[in-house]
Parts: structure tokens; sequence; C-alpha cells
């Protein structure tokens, strides 16, 4: 991917950038904007990895789930963390 954001997450990202113009650097701009460093990043990974973030979300949504869920969930993740770690840039 190289710094490129996909067109999906392009009005997110441009709306992260404005936060980070009007809010001054320091703790109140991470509060200001984490909801929209959120949303990038799990509009990135689902453009990224999407067969591995839908499975988390559809697995993972509910805690009190049975054992079987859970372990479903948990191979679902760690999926979902190959698939990340494969398409990290590597320098």
């Amino acid at each position: 991917m190289s710094g490129e954001v996909p067109a999906e997450c392009d009005r997110v990202y441009r709306s992260l950038q404005q936060c980070h113009r009007r809010v001054p650097t320091g703790p109140s701009r991470d509060s200001v904007c984490r909801h929209l460093n959120r949303s990038l990043a799990e509009c990135m990974i689902s453009f990224i990895c999407p067969e591995e973030s839908s499975a988390v979300k559809s697995l993972c949504g509910n805690n009190k789930g049975t054992a079987l869920k859970r372990s479903q969930c948990q191979h679902a993740q760690i999926s979902l963390a190959t698939c990340i770690s494969y398409h990290q840039d590597p320098s």
C-alpha cells in the first residue's frame, strides 16, 4: 500500500487530517480525534484484509458466546493479525 489511502477510506482520512489541523498537538488532540483514528484504522483493515476482518466482526461481536464461538473468535483474530502482519512494510 505504501502510504496510499483506498478510495473507500478517503472521507475518514480527510476528516482526520482536518481534526489534526484544528486541534493542537497533545493529549487533547488524541482525545478529540480518537474516533476518527479508530474509524480510519478499521476502514484500512477492512480494505486490506476483508475476509479476516469480516470474520472477526461476525464471530467476536458478543463476548458471552459458547466455548466454540470464543475459540472461533480467537482463530479469526489470529488470522486477521497474520494478514495485517503480511501487509506491513518491512522497512
